[in-house]
């Protein structure tokens, strides 16, 4: 499957999300976030190593509500899902707990 690392203009709602098939992670942040942009370059060098893994980015913010369904409270927030079911999710992870996340989800390279 193909990779969406790019923000879509409209938030997806929790039901969009909820019925997505296979491994999903949601990136909840926002750009000028620091904790957020130290995270980008892990995040794309560990999913290149797994391909199945759709990567969809949230800008979040105060009172949106796709972060409060997730209950996101810090900034990247990382929820790994699948078939729509969330398996696990880590507030500014360490480069291990992500990989330890997309292992949860799908087989890597």
């Amino acid at each position: 499957m193909e990779q969406d690392t790019a923000s879509d203009e409209r938030e997806p709602t929790r039901e969009e999300i909820d019925a997505l098939r296979g491994p999903v992670v949601l990136e909840f942040g926002a750009s000028w976030c620091p904790h957020c942009q130290a995270l980008r370059p892990q995040l794309a060098a560990l999913l290149e190593k797994y391909p199945a893994v759709r990567h969809l980015k949230v800008e979040d913010a105060r009172g949106k509500p796709l972060g409060r369904s997730f209950r996101v409270k810090l900034w990247p927030t990382l929820v790994f899902l699948r078939d729509g079911q969330v398996i696990g999710q880590v507030s500014r992870p360490e480069s291990d707990q992500v990989r330890a996340g997309l292992d949860a989800i799908a087989p890597a390279l």
